[in-house]
This record gives C-alpha cells, sequence and structure tokens, in this order.
C-alpha cells in the first residue's frame, strides 16, 4: 500500500493535532529516541505491535560502542544500565590459525573500557522505566499501522489499538520499526543492498576463562566470529557461515557443536558449556535511498542493515536517535515545524554518509576476510601486520569501531 500524499480543507485546522510525532517501534532504538526528546516539550506516542514485557524479553545481546554508553549518559539511563552489562578493555582481532593478533587495549584511546556488551532486556527496561516517568510520553500497545496519510502541516496514522481501529494527527511519524518497516513501505522509500552468501548462528556459552574482558573478532575463510563477554562469565557469540553450514551447525548434537566450537575458538575459553538456542539468522547490507521525506523519518534498521561484523548495526540506530533528537528539538525551540523535509533534511545529511562509510567498512571486512584466495589472503594479513605496526591506523581503526569518529550528537558531550 502507497503513502497516500492529499491536501485537503482540513489542513487548516492542523493546529488540533493529537501529538508532536508518532514513533512506530518501540524496540531499543525507537525508544531510546523517545527518552532522549523526555526535555524537548514535545509530546510523543510510541506506536509498539507487541506488549511492553514482550518487547523487552527478547534474548540477544548487543556491542555496545564508547559513543552509546556517552549517549545513554547523556539521556540519564546509564546509571542503571552500566551495573548490569559487561565491559571489555581489549580487543584481539585475528585470521584464522594465523598467528599474527591485533592487539587493542584501552590505554590506546585513554579510557577506562573499549566497549560494552548489554543483553536486550537490560537496556530496554531502563528506557522502559524512564518513559514511564515522563508525562510528555506514552505508549500505545498492541497497536499495528493500517495506513499512514501526509497532508500539508501534519499526517494522519490509522492504528489498529485493542482491535479498535484510531486515527491519530501528528506533525511528523517516525520509523523505528526494524528491516521489513512498515512505515517505510507506506511511505513508498526504496532499499538498496543485496543480502550475503551467509547466515549467523548466535548463542550464550558459559566458560572457565580467568580473563572475561576481552572482545574477539577472529576471521575464518567462512565468516567471521564474534566472541563477546556477558557477565558471569559467559559469552555472546555470532559465528557466521554459508547458510547451508550455518544451518548444519545449528543441527548439531550439542557434543559434536561444542567439540567444533571449541576448534573454532583455538580453546580460549577454557572448559565450555551451551546455555542457550542456537539462533540462525540471514545477513544482510541494506541502504534506504532517503531517510525522510515530508512529515516522515526512518531511524535504526528500518534506514539502513549491515552485516553484524564488529557489532555496529545497534550503535548506529542509538546514533540516529540522538542525532534526530537533536535536530528535533532545535527545531521545536526555534519554533520550526518538526515536520517539514527541510528540517528533517538537517538528520538525512547527517547521518546517511557516517552509516554508509560503516556499512561499507563491514562489508569491506566480510569480503575481504571470508575469502580463500591467496592474493586475498597474503594482502589481509600485511594489512593486520600494518595496523599492529602503524599507531595512526591502529587509533584510526579503533576510533571508528568504538564511535569516536563523525559528528557527536550532543547528548554524548554531557
Amino acid at each position: 500500500m502507497a503513502l497516500k500524499q492529499q491536501t485537503s480543507s482540513r489542513d487548516t485546522k492542523s493546529n488540533a493535532l493529537d501529538c508532536d510525532l508518532v514513533i512506530v517501534g518501540g524496540g531499543i532504538v525507537g525508544a531510546t529516541l523517545a527518552s532522549a526528546l523526555k526535555d524537548s516539550g514535545l509530546k510523543i506516542l510510541i506506536v509498539e505491535a507487541n506488549p511492553l514485557e514482550v518487547v523487552a524479553s527478547r534474548r540477544q545481546a548487543y556491542a555496545l560502542s564508547l559513543l552509546s554508553g556517552r549517549i545513554y549518559e547523556g539521556i540519564g539511563v546509564w546509571q542503571n544500565i552500566l551495573p548490569k552489562i559487561a565491559k571489555f578493555r581489549n580487543i584481539r582481532l585475528s585470521d584464522g590459525e594465523y598467528p599474527q593478533i591485533v592487539k587493542f587495549n584501552r590505554t590506546e584511546l585513554d579510557t577506562e573500557f573499549l566497549g560494552y556488551v548489554a543483553e536486550h532486556k537490560v537496556v530496554l527496561t531502563a528506557l522502559q522505566e524512564l518513559i514511564a516517568q515522563c508525562p510528555n510520553i506514552t505508549w500505545l500497545c498492541p497497536a499495528k499501522v493500517i495506513e499512514v496519510e501526509s497532508q500539508n502541516t501534519f499526517s494522519e496514522i490509522k492504528i489498529n489499538l485493542n482491535g479498535t481501529t484510531k486515527t491519530i494527527k501528528t506533525k511528523l511519524i517516525i520509523g523505528a520499526d526494524g528491516s521489513r518497516s512498515r512505515i517505510r513501505s507506506l511511505a513508498g522509500i526504496k532499499t538498496r543492498g543485496w543480502k550475503y552468501w551467509q547466515s549467523c548462528v548466535a548463542f550464550t556459552i558459559k566458560h572457565t576463562a580467568p580473563q572475561n574482558d576481552i572482545a574477539f573478532e577472529k576471521f575464518w575463510s567462512t565468516g567471521p566470529m564474534g566472541i563477546l563477554p556477558l557477565p558471569g562469565n559467559r559469552c555472546q557469540i555470532v559465528w557466521t557461515h554459508p547458510h547451508a553450514e550455518a544451518k548444519a551447525i545449528q543441527q548439531l548434537n550439542e557434543q559434536e557443536f561444542l567439540e567444533k566450537l571449541n576448534y573454532y575458538t583455538g580453546g580460549l575459553l577454557g572448559e565450555i558449556e551451551l546455555i542457550s538456542d542456537r539462533a540462525v539468522f540471514p545477513v544482510q547490507l541494506m541502504q534506504c535511498d532517503r531517510y525522510v521525506q515530508s512529515r516522515i523519518a526512518l531511524v535504526g534498521d528500518a534506514a539502513h542493515c549491515c552485516h553484524p561484523v564488529g557489532g555496529q548495526g545497534l550503535n548506529l540506530g542509538i546514533r540516529d536517535a540522538a542525532a534526530l533528537a537533536q535536530i528535533l528539538q532545535q527545531a521545536h525551540q526555534q519554533s520550526e515545524d518538526i515536520g517539514e523535509l527541510q528540517v528533517l533534511k538537517r538528520y538525512e545529511n547527517w547521518r546517511k554518509r557516517e552509516n554508509l562509510t560503516i556499512l561499507g567498512f563491514t562489508d569491506f571486512l566480510d569480503r575481504t576476510f571470508s575469502n580463500s584466495f591467496l592474493p586475498i589472503v597474503v594482502i589481509r594479513r600485511f594489512g593486520l601486520w600494518l595496523m599492529n605496526n602503524c599507531q595512526p591506523l591502529k587509533i584510526f581503526a579503533l576510533k571508528l569501531m568504538t564511535g569516536l569518529k563523525g559528528r557527536t550528537p550532543q547528548l554524548a558531550q554531557r
């Protein structure tokens, strides 16, 4: 169904709005955007298709960059998140069984940590609790979007809320509803990109290694393997393989699976125990042709998706949310219409290019290292040597991974 663009006499009544903006999608990115606008004076509705406890119950963990931590500190939820998540002081990059390992240490950035690993429930629950204290933010859930109609000075969004159809008038609609975004589809915004030949196997283990403050990225010709520390001597592992191999790994009996995992991790985790199901998901690269149009903006996976190598995906969405919140709050303070295209373009100009840099970086890593072609193997191993021995290059790569390259939102500067 295409977005309806209409002009009618109702435009003259646009001062009778139900809210200033509607955020469709109550996951981490949508909740981050709402929380970042808690002091903006804007009236906000969050439309979420599932009950809040269901949204928060998702079993997944994410790498959080230094910048994401600073954004959450600026919002005012970091003190509730930090004690419940893992922190890593070191990052190790390696290429299969090649002995050259690139070692990043917190001292190279003069920071206490190089990043964090947080479980979905910890982050989203903290955001939900903050939002519950904000009189300007209201949840509508479970609710599903039926239709969006754009007027000259406002939009109408029609939703099904508990079996009842409700129409909401608003200045702006935000699509924070994931890679299969309903808002993006209704707006007719096209995407570019491709699906990879790979799927990821994601799971959690418990281990006996004495040190649990290192994040590992181990590259194999079949695909990268990310090993992220979690509290309680646990690790979240995202293991990339071609589709058929990923499915076969998922179906191995537990003993065979752990033996294979122990080989691929090089025994660095000591004794390991599988403590979760093995989830398999395909990966893709996607970038929208545009992030905004009049009365519509997209954030997070609704606007872009990247390969999970390096753990950049959610962090891009958090940065989108902080950037958009800053643009909207400044526009509101200057009495501008927050839904006008000229306002929303400021967000797109800021974030689209920065996101494309990370999408290109993760694609380059995956294609270069998921490869057994000898000339490429030689080049990439020389690259690892060069990074280890050229400090400016090493610091540049580290800042890119931790979110410290590019424009910093004001929230992260507080």
